[in-house]
């Protein structure tokens, strides 16, 4: 049997070629003309003598081209690996050698560097898309344009399913990223059982502002879309301006995004704005405080905010809420088809229902990858017994739904007590005055770690550190309060719009 993910761009351009895939600001593209250009890349990239298994690496933001690439490399049975393009020299030049990607696509404004760490990894053959109206590259560079020179065969490689489709580089908990390998058939299966728990319409247009170099963006998003048949609307960067633009002129029904692109859209006037086509958001790559949600759908009537949970290595997403009716706000919701969910102890043996029962999330099933590339000591650790290790806390409860409580690396042990930041978030988003909100461990001499809490505030709004404290000490045991308050202008984020706790605790 062999199957090969770029089916499913072909059978959407078969059955509807005349429909929109991609928009981009006044750009639209259909499912023909994506197909087609696709196709002639597959053929470039083939012709340099690239084969099967061969890695080719991405460097791009939220435009055309990376989706051409995707399925050109799908269709010629390569591996795509997807890279973030603020990546510094030191960092792309780690990717290549890890990979051993013979390709590299990069933008041509931010790819002085790629180019350059592509250079001293050498024989990487490097395209870069420029900007319209502009044909200036970085220095040993070749013009993206070149690969639509080759001819559209139609041909897509019959592949076995468990094939390699991407590479998709994670860090982990600890030591340098690490790449998850995707296959054909995971990809598949996370965007057609994805698509079915949100009841992804053919109808519907989804805004594609997470990066698709991220899983959530190339899974959730993008390979979702074209499984079902459905439109995106590309845009590069989260500003507010663009998003409700778009969100309005293509009058968009699904946006996917994380809990801070909801707060920023939350706090925003949209008055002028006409965002009636939306029915449905999507959670994820955090947990969203329940507050945030209440406030959101009250807002925006007639949209329902889903939570679901998964990681790179689960191909996006393992766990759903699947509707108003069957969700459990503050819950990741139940496991996807397929896929089984534990809570374990430090043994991995198994613990019980209950929220008392606080425990490692273990997954196995179709959405789990392969391994990481060239690192199988790393592989066995993670997928002890069988299952995948994901390193964050929670407990399941007696209906099965499954609750985060904190990742391994981000409780605090204050004096003995265990302390999860995201029971002390939930009630600092309460709080009317703050906009954004994360906690951290300080190290001490005497407790071991203290609790601090970072916010920024909503705009127009007044707090003190004081009043805060006050505020959370009112509903949270003596051993979990914050003791200080920092409040910032902006909390720090990573591409996708996750603060990064890493930076906060530097």
């Amino acid at each position: 049997m062999s199957f090969n993910l770029a089916t499913i761009l072909r059978e959407s351009a078969n059955s509807t070629p005349e429909k929109p895939l991609l928009h981009l600001g006044e750009i639209s593209l259909t499912y023909g003309q994506v197909d087609e250009l696709s196709g002639r890349v597959a053929s470039s990239l083939l012709a340099l003598g690239l084969e099967p298994g061969d890695r080719v690496a991405v460097q791009l933001p939220n435009l055309p081209q990376f989706v051409f690439t995707y399925f050109a490399a799908l269709k010629a049975g390569l591996v795509l690996v997807p890279l973030n393009p603020l990546l510094r020299l030191p960092e792309v030049e780690y990717h290549l050698r890890d990979s051993g990607a013979k390709v590299l696509v990069t933008f041509a404004p931010m790819g002085a560097e790629a180019a350059q760490a592509a250079a001293k990894v050498g024989d990487v053959r490097t395209y870069a898309v420029t900007l319209p109206g502009d044909d200036t590259r970085p220095d040993g560079t070749l013009a993206f344009d070149e690969l639509y020179l080759g001819e559209d065969t139609r041909d897509i490689a019959p592949l076995s399913p468990d094939e390699t489709a991407v590479l998709l580089y994670t860090s982990g908990t600890t030591g340098r990223p690490k790449g998850a390998e995707l296959t054909h058939f995971q990809l598949f299966m996370a965007a057609t059982t994805g698509g079915n728990l949100f009841g992804y319409q053919q109808d519907d247009v989804a805004l594609a502002v997470l990066p698709l170099f991220h899983v959530f963006g190339l899974s959730s998003v993008l390979s979702t879309a074209v499984r079902f048949g459905g439109t995106i609307v590309l845009v590069p960067r989260f500003e507010l301006e663009p998003v409700l633009t778009a969100m309005q002129d293509r009058r968009c029904t699904v946006f996917l995004g994380v809990p801070t692109m909801y707060v920023a859209l939350l706090q925003a006037d949209t008055s002028a704005y006409d965002l009636s086509a939306l029915r449905v958001g999507i959670s994820g790559g955090a947990a969203i405080p329940g507050e945030i949600i209440r406030a959101f759908e009250e807002k925006f009537p007639g949209v329902v905010v889903l939570e679901g949970y998964g990681l790179s290595e689960t191909s996006a997403i393992a766990t759903f809420n699947e509707s108003a009716e069957h969700r459990r706000v503050l819950s990741i919701g139940r496991p996807m088809w397929g896929v089984e969910v534990r809570i374990v102890d430090g043994d991995d043996g198994e613990l019980p229902r209950g929220e008392e029962h606080i425990g490692e999330i273990v997954i196995r099933g179709h959405n789990v990858m392969k391994g990481y590339w060239g690192k199988p000591e790393a592989t066995a650790e993670a997928m002890r017994g069988g299952w995948f290790h994901t390193g964050d806390l929670g407990y399941r409860d007696a209906d099965g739904y499954f609750f985060i409580v904190d990742r391994k690396k981000d409780m605090i042990i204050r004096g003995g007590f265990n302390v999860y930041p995201r029971e002390i978030e939930e009630v600092l988003f309460a709080h009317p005055a703050v906009a954004e909100a994360a906690v951290i461990g300080k190290p001490d001499d005497r407790l071991g770690e203290e609790v601090v809490a970072v916010i920024s505030l909503k705009p127009g709004a007044e707090a003190t550190a004081e009043e805060v404290i006050a505020f959370t000490k009112e509903q949270l045991a003596a051993y979990k309060y914050p003791r200080e308050v920092r409040i910032v202008a902006e909390l720090p984020k990573g591409p996708t719009g996750k603060i990064l706790k890493t930076e906060l605790r530097d």
